[in-house]
């Protein structure tokens, strides 16, 4: 069965924001973990930041600041639907959310390393 809406740029946009929802629903524990060794032991906190100098872990945080760029701006999106009129050019900045998101994570990740 063919489902034609499937095939628009803003199906992709809603994907894009509901897998980005997940993926920072997901890493809200670990950060809890983190915040909760801040508050007890020192040491362990501090392997833990060390932990973090890892580049894969660096890597790990361009993807997180992509999720929330991208959560964010796929969020501004949807109330620009709830409150406005439709109009051909939200496909367009759809799409510019989607690339200003990755510039906003890849200026996170140059000053990460």
């Amino acid at each position: 069965m063919i489902r034609p809406h499937r095939s628009q740029p803003l199906w992709y946009a809603f994907i894009l924001h509901r897998l980005s929802g997940i993926g920072l629903a997901l890493f809200l524990p670990l950060h809890f973990y983190l915040l909760g060794l801040a508050l007890g032991d020192s040491a362990d906190f501090d392997a833990a930041l060390q932990w973090t100098e890892q580049p894969l872990v660096k890597a790990a945080e361009f993807g997180l600041v992509f999720l929330l760029s991208v959560h964010l701006f796929g969020g501004l999106r949807l109330l620009v639907l709830e409150f406005f009129a439709w109009t051909a050019a939200q496909k367009t900045l759809a799409a510019a959310a989607a690339g200003l998101s990755f510039f906003v994570a890849c200026g996170f990740l140059l000053r990460a390393i």
